[in-house]
């Protein structure tokens, strides 16, 4: 099992920067995703027990779980379905920060293939880094609008 950590501030108020990350059928206007709404939440659309589809162009689709939703604060998931894994959870976390918010997203990932833990943790890195860097641009034009 590999995990890894990110925490960084971005300079945007939190309830913009947890939309950002919260809200998924907008992750195509920074991310190079397709993603689809399987099934709504529970209690709220994009809450918990809401499924995802995520996918890059017409290649196939990984299904993602919201298991914690609390706005402006927390966002959990966990990969159910689509990918060679066993178990694959991320959480992010909102707080106040004097550079606007700080944000802290953690990933932990056990392959079903045997993979060296250095290379998963590499992509762990990777997949977190892209999707802070580019929330984080998202955030700050979405405050200028």
């Amino acid at each position: 099992m590999a995990t890894h950590t990110l925490e960084t501030a971005i300079d945007a108020p939190r309830d913009i920067v947890f939309d950002v990350f919260a809200n998924r059928e907008r992750w195509h206007e920074f991310m190079p995703l397709r993603v689809t709404l399987i099934e709504p939440g529970a209690t709220e659309r994009q809450g918990v027990g809401a499924v995802w589809g995520l996918g890059v162009g017409p290649i196939g689709s990984v299904r993602e779980q919201i298991t914690q939703f609390v706005p402006n604060e927390a966002i959990a998931y966990a990969i159910v379905g689509g990918a060679p894994v066993r178990r694959h959870v991320g959480s992010i976390t909102f707080a106040d920060d004097p550079r606007g918010t700080l944000v802290s997203y953690t990933m932990e990932s056990e392959p079903s293939v045997p993979l060296p833990r250095m290379i998963l943790t590499l992509g762990l890195r990777l997949a977190i880094a892209t999707m802070v860097r580019r929330g984080a641009h998202a955030a700050r034009e979405r405050q200028l609008s």
